[in-house]
């Protein structure tokens, strides 16, 4: 993308790597969900940082059980050659009930590097 702009793309449109770690952490699929990260890895999430794929994992594993919630991808957009934007809209037992989180992917080697999500 030489514009420096980002590009909206579709959930179909989105790297396999990226749809597969969504579907498996809808599915609360903790070891799908884990071989889409490098080994070297690193997770913000609610002021958070996890890193490498035993803390990446323990987090999918709290994230899974702590609360209930559906998610909605409602955005996705490419915004260079490795980063993209999946915004989510959540509803649940969470404090406040209903959110719309940015999970930011950086892949590198065909698996993600960094996710980072918030508000």
């Amino acid at each position: 993308m030489h514009d420096n702009q980002p590009r909206t793309s579709t959930p179909d449109t989105l790297p396999e790597v990226i749809t597969r770690y969504l579907k498996a952490h809808r599915a609360h699929d903790t070891a799908t969900a884990i071989t889409a990260f490098t080994r070297e890895a690193t997770v913000i999430d609610d002021g958070n940082t996890y890193d490498g794929t035993e803390a990446i994992e323990g987090w999918l594993d709290r994230s899974a059980t702590e609360f209930t919630y559906t998610i909605h991808l409602t955005d996705a957009q490419q915004t260079d050659a490795t980063r993209y934007i999946a915004t989510h809209h959540l509803e649940g037992n969470f404090p406040g009930g209903t959110i719309d989180l940015r999970y930011q992917f950086t892949l590198r080697g065909g698996l993600i590097e960094r996710l980072v999500i918030e508000p």
